[in-house]
């Protein structure tokens, strides 16, 4: 298939005419019927337009979505077929870009050379190939890798809202890749505000990890057919990378909800009746169409960490619900947590991972991280009767208990690297072996004569310095 840049339009090619438009949704009336999900194009004062067909009206009608905007199209028009779906062209030389769906160049830099082009619609990994949890991703966070690890290959759903360290945590992890495992970061833009992403491509340029990583978004202001794609296109990108370069791959998707809204936009406009509060009928299968492909083989790891937007905090949500299914790890980034100072603002005992058991993790990091899980949920349930009656009034035992819980919920923040510039604070990565025996330290009271501010925002207690 050509790219986007390079369509011509020879008459061989030609298709049919537009027929109506109506928004981004485009009925087309075609000589011959082209399958579903075929892409189409015509031309306009030098500007290309793509469609992808989605509906089949009869024998001789298709309806498609346009992936870009339909500002001067008219009935009538010519309509040329692209050979197949939508492709992108695929190189190693990819790694330190920013690209849209089509892996067009937002950066300013030149086009990719047309060496190889990959569909952005195809099946998973076969059975066969793929291969099962191997492990731990380690990533340096120490309440990560202690109460909520990343499953190697798998999908982690990160829920936070604005200003809770989100974005800093999707950065680190790509900081943690790239340094502690080598291996690279794709990170799809799903709907993202023109003003956040130009942050953040900027951001990773000075944390240094832009080199490592390809940024492929799809804005707020496009068509939902475009925010609908572009994370299959990013993750085409990725499974590209774990084939050839055969390392760990990082993706990450900001906002997965959004995607599901732009499938909801896109099933409205075909007419399709709506199901649960309001929800198309096809999101298991949509969800599923992008989850099942974050998968990894005998090449290379895909680990997916996946940003989800909860609408009014409710988690029964059935888009909230099905994206859940899919999920490996659940990280929980709560306010509270982040107007105690508390950062990375990751709420220890509502995250979780399905990993969490003594066959996986092995018994000293199981009875470790349900120790520390122990002391505080145990200090949640005494927070108010220490605001109503002193900390005195507490039970030696509890007292005890409390002392070690607030000293382990110091000892889990942790200065990043990728926000040095602006906190002053050098960043650090912690192995999860120090981690462990720092936390039992705690949990046997060996630091229950070290002041709290000593605890706070520092690597290992080992080493002073930090």
């Amino acid at each position: 298939m050509q790219t986007v840049t390079d369509i011509t339009e020879p008459a061989g090619n030609l298709i049919g005419v537009i027929e109506e438009v109506h928004g981004p949704v485009v009925d087309i009336m075609c000589d011959r019927l082209p399958p579903l999900h075929q892409a189409l194009f015509t031309s306009f004062d030098h500007e290309h337009f793509v469609f992808e067909v989605h509906r089949h009206l009869d024998e001789r009608r298709v309806r498609a979505i346009t992936l870009h905007r339909t500002s001067g199209l008219k009935r009538g028009q010519k309509v040329y077929d692209s050979g197949g779906p939508l492709e992108v062209p695929v190189t190693p030389d990819c790694l330190g870009r920013l690209i849209d769906l089509f892996g067009a160049p937002l950066d300013g830099g030149e086009p990719f050379p047309a060496t190889e082009f990959r569909r952005i619609i195809t099946p998973p990994a076969p059975l066969s190939e793929s291969i099962a949890a191997s492990g731990i991703l380690e990533t340096g966070i120490k309440v990560i890798d202690l109460l909520c690890p990343f499953v190697k290959g798998g999908k982690t759903g990160l829920f936070g809202g604005a200003g809770v360290g989100k974005t800093v945590l999707i950065m680190e992890f790509m900081h943690a890749i790239v340094n502690l495992h080598q291996g690279v970061s794709v990170f799809a833009g799903v709907g993202e505000r023109i003003r956040e992403g130009h942050e953040l491509w900027h951001e990773m340029q000075d944390a240094g990890v832009m080199p490592r990583t390809l940024m492929v978004f799809g804005q707020m202001d496009e068509s939902p057919g475009v925010r609908f794609r572009v994370g299959l296109s990013a993750l085409t990108y990725a499974e590209y990378l774990r084939d050839t370069l055969s390392t760990e791959v990082l993706f990450l998707m900001d906002n997965v909800f959004r995607f599901v809204q732009a499938g909801s936009e896109i099933s409205g406009l075909l007419g399709r009746m709506p199901a649960t509060v309001g929800y198309q009928p096809t999101l298991m299968s949509e969800v599923a169409e992008l989850q099942d492909r974050i998968i990894s083989t005998r090449k290379g790891n895909i680990t997916a960490v996946e940003a989800v937007y909860v609408p009014a905090d409710d988690m029964t949500d059935p888009a909230v619900s099905t994206i859940l299914t899919h999920l490996d790890t659940v990280v929980i980034l709560s306010r509270n947590q982040a107007s105690k100072g508390i950062y990375p603002a990751v709420d220890p005992l509502l995250s979780m991972s399905k990993v969490m058991d003594r066959s996986f993790l092995g018994e000293r990091h199981y009875e470790v991280a349900s120790a520390v899980r122990e002391h505080l949920a145990r200090y949640h349930e005494l927070e108010d009767i220490i605001a109503m009656l002193g900390v005195e009034s507490l039970s030696e035992e509890d007292h005890r208990i409390v002392l070690r819980a607030r000293r382990l919920q110091r000892y889990l923040t942790q200065p990043f690297h990728v926000v040095t510039e602006h906190t002053g604070i050098k960043g650090v990565s912690v192995p999860l072996a120090d981690t462990l025996t720092d936390c039992e330290a705690f949990l046997r009271g060996d630091y229950d004569n070290t002041p709290e501010e000593k605890c706070y925002m520092r690597g290992t207690m080992k080493n002073s310095g930090q």
